[in-house]
């Protein structure tokens, strides 16, 4: 059964950092592309960043260009979503999931990990 376990998120102030992680099992990590969502209170869930299986290719949302960064641990079947100059608007559940862009691999989501900013 595919499962996704995000942690990571927490409270930080305008400007700081986070890392996020996701742990994925119940399908061949390394043969599927991974990408990171979020959603923000009252609004619909949106893509945030892409990486392929190898992590050669990275995508971000336009918001998150030149601040996030993704990348892929195959051997611990682990994406994760580093996180700088953080502003408000980035407060969102963060989801992770198999997928390309706006499209996901698998139904399953897990509970995501919620991210703060704010003074």
């Amino acid at each position: 059964q595919v499962q996704f376990v995000e942690s990571g998120g927490g409270l930080v102030q305008p400007g700081g950092s986070l890392k996020l992680s996701c742990a994925a099992s119940g399908f061949t990590f390394s043969s599927y592309a991974m990408s990171w969502y979020r959603q923000a209170p009252g609004k619909e869930r949106e893509w945030v960043a892409t990486i392929t299986t190898t992590g050669g290719i990275t995508n971000y949302e336009d918001s998150g260009k030149g601040r996030f960064t993704i990348s892929r641990d195959n051997a611990r079947n682990t994406v994760y979503l580093q996180m700088n100059s953080l502003k408000p608007d980035d407060t969102a559940v963060y989801y992770c999931n198999a997928g390309w862009f706006r499209e996901t691999f698998f139904r399953s989501w897990g509970q995501g990990t919620r991210v703060t900013v704010s003074s």
